[in-house]
């Protein structure tokens, strides 16, 4: 199983110009410290909206690559939006970074909603794949958008990074400015 915070490097490395939704908790943090940079979309007490506001930044920008960083209880909260995704077929890499734990709210165990790639594929989802090792995700190659990645990860062992430091208001505001300046197109993998 992966370290969360390499699976992060391994996928920031593989989409470097993609647009980024960052679920609540250590995933939002974890991001921020391993490559914080204006195209970073972090939630910060919003468990569960990574998925429809990936959705929404996917449909307003259809030429741009938008990756999805859920983690396996945020992803569990909102299967309503797997659908919706899969029928809109934006280019969306949703990635589950899965460690069987809500961590950032004392480590209770998350409820399985079964098998994610299985889920989003019923869902018209055109990818899915799960990988459990760094040299896995650093060659995989995804063959169709939307995609979802069901990365197995271990419980940390180190302490979260630091908080994302700026305010909600200021993230939209640099969020929006990055979007209106760039007109990157990401067509890779996570090599």
């Amino acid at each position: 199983m992966l370290d969360m915070r390499e699976a992060l490097a391994t996928i920031v490395r593989g989409h470097p110009d993609a647009l980024y939704v960052s679920t609540c908790g250590y995933i939002t943090r974890d991001l921020y410290n391993v490559a914080d940079r204006p195209e970073n979309f972090y939630l910060v007490g919003s468990m569960g909206m990574a998925a429809p506001i990936g959705l929404g930044i996917a449909l307003a920008q259809p030429h741009r690559q938008v990756v999805i960083l859920d983690g396996d209880g945020s992803f569990a909260m909102n299967l309503s939006c797997l659908p919706m995704i899969g029928v809109a077929a934006p280019r969306i890499v949703h990635v589950v970074l899965d460690n069987q734990r809500h961590e950032s709210t004392g480590g209770q165990r998350t409820v399985r909603p079964g098998d994610p790639v299985a889920l989003a594929r019923a869902c018209g989802y055109a990818a899915g794949y799960t990988v459990s090792r760094g040299e896995a995700l650093a060659g995989l190659e995804i063959s169709g958008m939307p995609a979802l990645v069901h990365v197995l990860c271990r419980p940390r062992d180190y302490p979260p990074g630091r908080r994302v430091e700026e305010t909600p208001p200021r993230l939209v505001a640099r969020f929006r400015a990055a979007l209106a300046t760039s007109s990157i197109t990401d067509q890779g993998g996570f090599q």
